[in-house]
């Protein structure tokens, strides 16, 4: 249903735009549509015929020193009109933003809808806004939720397996070196993965399989006995599972505030959020020594199938990003500056070329959610 807004505030800057009117569209759009008029267009014309000035070229005529009856003669009245339009609409955007209270995001479609000389320029802008969320009864349906009684434990067995397969990974090392030592190569000049992959039997391996001793737990770092070697391996299985256990419950968290919420979610944010899916997948993949190209190749899809595929959970990423945001602001949570500024010194400090503008606002991000998060868990 198409909203008019009439007020005298409003009416003292409208001389820039007249008759807008707002009409909300499916999936958090609105379609604006104004008009500018001619006198207001028209206050634009110097400056478009100056733009057009210095860009275009004419044979006797340096660029910017055209005379504007030769120039008009030469790019045509309409060129002009679409010129001043342009710079006019750059102004009017942002004033029927502001006026209107729209909460954009995302870069507008603008079509002009009626232009004539000596006439009011008449607009349509197209454009994703903010969506409105309704949290519904979270807090209560949170309490449904089984008070999480699983606990973390390290295991004699997990430790002993941990260790039997640095044992072995530790085994074909030495023999792969064994190997490449008899055929007189030097695997420091061949390339890691066909140093690993290099044929080695079970039987090489049980001969160079080192002694669970002390001395093992030197070569692997900077442990001088076996116990500190295993109450490291413990310390981070310990947390392994410890953070296993904390997904699976904020899991079931998410869950629910995305059932009792409602969001007509826009499709530029879910677009965003595959935008970072695939970073982190051509991440994920570079850092396994593999080419996306090949990968791709192998498992014959293309990235818009992957993002096809991706669609559901960066649709949900960008609804529960939403629910988080709303929470925070009517729970007035809100991370303490200091922390903030530790998170960013942090990140820029193992990031060197990250922008610190960005980093601050992806921190609080994080930190927010995570106070969010804690909120929430304390409502169970």
């Amino acid at each position: 249903m198409a909203t008019t807004k009439k007020t005298a505030a409003e009416n003292k800057e409208k001389k820039l735009y007249k008759d807008s009117k707002i009409n909300k569209l499916p999936g958090s759009m609105v379609e604006i549509t104004a008009a500018i008029p001619v006198d207001v267009l028209s206050g634009y014309r110097a400056q478009a015929l100056k733009n057009i000035n210095e860009t275009v070229t004419i044979d006797g005529f340096r660029k910017g020193n055209v005379p504007e009856k030769t120039l008009i003669a030469k790019v045509g009245e309409m060129n002009i009109l679409y010129e001043m339009a342009e710079l006019a609409l750059e102004k009017v955007y942002p004033a029927i933003i502001t006026d209107e209270a729209l909460d954009v995001i995302g870069r507008p479609e603008i079509s002009i809808t009626k232009i004539a000389a000596d006439n009011d320029l008449e607009f349509k802008i197209t454009t994703a806004v903010t969506p409105e969320v309704t949290l519904g009864d979270y807090k209560k349906a949170l309490k449904k939720i089984a008070k999480g009684e699983e606990k973390a434990e390290v295991t004699d067995e997990d430790i002993s397996k941990i260790l039997e397969e640095l044992r072995t990974s530790h085994a074909k090392r030495l023999a792969h070196d064994a190997l490449h030592a008899l055929e007189g190569s030097n695997p420091d000049e061949e390339s890691e993965d066909a140093h690993q992959h290099a044929p080695i039997s079970e039987e090489d391996i049980k001969k160079n399989l080192p002694e669970l001793n002390d001395d093992f737990a030197k070569i692997l770092g900077n442990f001088a006995t076996l116990d500190e070697l295993k109450t490291r391996i413990k310390e981070n299985v310990l947390g392994e599972k410890e953070k296993k256990i904390k997904d699976k419950a904020r899991l079931a968290l998410s869950d629910v505030l995305l059932e009792t919420a409602t969001i007509d979610i826009p499709k530029i944010l879910v677009d965003a959020e595959l935008t970072r899916s695939e970073g982190q997948f051509r991440d994920d993949i570079s850092r396994m020594g593999i080419k996306v190209d090949d990968y791709l190749k192998h498992t014959k899809k293309t990235i818009d199938d992957l993002k096809e595929e991706w669609r559901d959970s960066a649709t949900k990423k960008a609804k529960l990003q939403l629910i988080l945001n709303t929470i925070a602001k009517e729970e007035k949570i809100r991370p303490d500056v200091k922390d903030i500024e530790k998170e960013v010194e942090y990140i820029t400090e193992y990031y060197k070329d990250a922008d610190k503008e960005r980093a601050y606002v992806y921190a609080e991000s994080v930190l927010t959610n995570e106070l969010v998060f804690k909120f929430l868990e304390e409502q169970k």
